[in-house]
């Protein structure tokens, strides 16, 4: 009897919930190898056309990174911040098993330029702290932190050892936030910001905008900027 029509749609999808079930079962690990196009064929007894089939679905789906020249390997989860929740990177990344550290590009007391010190709710001239980070998961850049505080309501905050204390963390315990302002856009960063999160020129970005309230005065402003392809960001709003 001759194949029907279907039967390559079913072995493709064979051996993709073969590969999903060793990920999900943990017998693949982020980073592991996953067997190729031709040891995935011989296994089956299928074409490599098939197995490339599997294999393409399954890069879609982010479960596998196919790396030119070199193999196929169980893709890492990329972290989920939470909008509506303030809550530091690094708890972030820990939540889903990844392992954080910090590299502190900048740590400075800037005048407030006119739009900076209207987003403080400073005179214009006014001293700010200013602070650079590039966060990272097991060594990859997964956020470019670039943070303006009111030394009002953190007049310690450029004293502070930010490889092993985060600034969310930090402000949170000086200052607890009692109001926040988010907004969300994709952007394309400039060469310097790039160049800090290891991308290409045309990889897009989101960047989150966040103005902070506490001690009943404009605390931060800030600018987060996380590649798409390492960071998803999600909300979830309950009512009190």
């Amino acid at each position: 009897m001759g194949r029907t029509a279907d039967q390559p749609f079913a072995l493709y999808e064979r051996i993709k919930q073969s590969v999903i079930r060793d990920i999900e079962s943990g017998k693949l690990k982020p980073d592991d190898r996953v067997p190729s196009e031709t040891q995935l064929a011989r296994a089956f007894n299928a074409s490599r056309m098939t197995a490339n089939r599997a294999l393409k679905e399954l890069t879609e789906e982010n479960r596998i990174l196919r790396i030119q020249g070199v193999g196929t390997f169980v893709a890492r989860p990329k972290p989920e911040a939470a909008l509506l929740e303030i809550r530091s990177i690094s708890t972030e990344i820990e939540a889903w098993g990844g392992s954080h550290t910090a590299e502190v590009r900048l740590l400075e007391e800037i005048p407030a330029g006119e739009d900076l010190a209207r987003k403080l709710e400073l005179a214009p001239g006014a001293l700010v702290f200013h602070s650079i980070l590039i966060h990272r998961d097991r060594g990859t850049p997964v956020q470019y932190s670039e943070r303006y505080i009111n030394p009002e309501v953190a007049p310690d905050y450029l004293a502070q050892d930010f490889t092993i204390v985060t600034p969310s963390d930090y402000l949170m315990e000086v200052a607890p936030v009692q109001e926040a302002e988010h907004k969300i856009e994709a952007v394309v960063p400039d060469r310097d910001i790039r160049e800090c999160l290891d991308i290409a020129a045309h990889d897009p970005c989101l960047m989150l905008t966040r103005r902070t309230w506490a001690l009943d005065r404009a605390a931060t402003y800030s600018r987060l900027i996380s590649p798409g392809s390492r960071y998803t960001l999600k909300g979830r709003f309950k009512r009190g």
